[in-house]
């Protein structure tokens, strides 16, 4: 991918377009990102950079990480991640939310809100039992899981109670309403996985960047 970041996720709220139009919003704290190290073909086996993100004291750092800061004389910083990047990124280069501009499409991937156990209405959407003629006290209850004495067990994959979010999730095709580079903010159109402060990853569309290349390459075959 060409662009990426590391960001941390600080909420929602509202802009207004010049029509007047109301526009909902969440708002990405997006780097300054530190390379810390640099992953190459030869040593690895693939290309990537070894980034960091989020400032932290250096007691919440074990001696590994703490090692990996002070070997390019670098802030530590509270989480390191790889990206695979292109472009010429040397160690102790600095990422910011400006490789981003108003318009782009992203996709945004993060860990969504856990809800413990859940029922099958709030985790699933099924509907309730009626509430009379002897229902009982079943209301929000699955109803019947199999069949009877035929198969005489539940099959897999079916629709139960049970562990309800905190999965990772990734929303396609999001667009960056405006980029704030003083205060390292993104601005994004709509809902993005997470509660407030998780940490995101914001990267460019993968499947825009797949249209514009079918789109480049059917100029070069009409040429």
């Amino acid at each position: 991918m060409k662009k990426a970041i590391i960001g941390k996720k600080l909420g929602m709220t509202q802009i207004f377009t010049p029509s007047g139009r109301v526009v909902p919003v969440t708002v990405i704290e997006a780097g300054p990102c530190v390379v810390i190290a640099k992953k190459t073909v030869e040593k690895d086996g693939y290309d990537s950079l070894v980034v960091s993100f989020g400032d932290v004291k250096e007691s919440r750092l074990n001696k590994p990480k703490l090692g990996a800061f002070k070997k390019i004389d670098a802030e530590p910083k509270k989480t390191i991640k790889e990206l695979k990047l292109e472009g010429d990124y040397e160690i102790g280069a600095t990422i910011n939310c400006d490789i981003f501009s108003e318009n782009d499409k992203i996709d945004i991937s993060g860990v969504s809100k856990g809800h413990g156990f859940s029922g099958v209405i709030k985790r699933h959407g099924f509907r309730r039992n009626r509430m009379s003629h002897g229902a009982g006290p079943i209301h929000r209850s699955l109803g019947s899981t199999s069949a009877s004495t035929t198969y005489a067990r539940v099959f897999k994959n079916k629709k139960m109670p049970g562990q309800y979010g905190h999965d990772n999730v990734t929303i396609q095709n999001l667009e960056v309403a405006k980029v704030d580079r003083d205060r390292n903010i993104l601005l994004v159109k709509g809902c993005v996985p997470g509660p407030k402060n998780s940490l995101v990853i914001v990267k460019e569309a993968v499947k825009q960047a797949q249209k514009e290349n079918s789109k480049s390459a059917n100029k070069e075959g009409g040429n």
